[in-house]
């Protein structure tokens, strides 16, 4: 099964997860919320169901699984049908382009980037969120993932990985925080750190550099 497939058979679970995991995604909502730019014209690439659009006055996105982007139309969003590595949209109309997860999902990372740079207007920015490989959460994911539906097609990355894609992408100005930080044996989904190391999901805010 493609992984497109897999959210268009159980998007309904993909919902249900934000709300048996309530704590972990209003961690990664608040952590997002604090690096997106007030007042511009934004995207979210990889949009689902709008669960993070939505509460941060995204209007637009792009989504290939139909009925995923379906319940994100319901919630007033804009949704164009696509992928990260082919966006719908001319050069340069975007002051920032938010990917939440969506890098483990896609096929072609560097095309991906491609893509989401030539969407971007001069100096706009990149902020991408994601569980990192190394981190405890990431370990467990990835120990469990044959077994999960969503997670067995994904690709996980550390955050020098990312921060490598980036830099090879043309973006610079690198900010990084981090959230869900076990602390003592229970996890912390309030404190937010820069940096990374600690924290299991971690958000990078980058930003358009001139290709030479």
């Amino acid at each position: 099964m493609s992984k497109k497939d897999v959210f268009e058979k159980y998007y309904k679970e993909y919902d249900e997860w934000f709300t048996v995991n309530k704590h972990l995604y209003l961690a990664e909502l608040n952590i997002i919320k604090k690096v997106i730019p007030p007042q511009k014209n934004g995207m979210e690439i990889g949009i689902g169901t709008g669960m993070f659009a939505e509460p941060l006055g995204i209007k637009i996105g792009v989504e290939p699984a139909t009925k995923m982007a379906e319940i994100s139309r319901r919630k007033g969003i804009e949704v164009h049908n696509g992928t990260a590595e082919n966006l719908p949209f001319d050069n340069g109309i975007f002051d920032f382009a938010l990917m939440v997860t969506t890098i483990c999902f896609v096929d072609d990372v560097f095309q991906s980037l491609s893509e989401a740079y030539r969407v971007l207007k001069d100096k706009g920015q990149i902020i991408i969120g994601f569980v990192d490989k190394e981190s405890k959460i990431g370990k467990q994911y990835q120990a469990e993932k044959e077994k999960s539906k969503f997670y067995k097609n994904a690709t996980f990355f550390s955050t020098e990985e990312i921060l490598d894609f980036l830099e090879q992408s043309s973006f610079n100005n690198f900010e990084i925080m981090q959230t869900l930080i076990e602390e003592e044996g229970i996890m912390n989904t309030s404190k937010i750190l820069n940096g990374y190391g600690l924290g299991s999901f971690v958000v990078i805010k980058a930003s358009k550099k001139e290709k030479k």
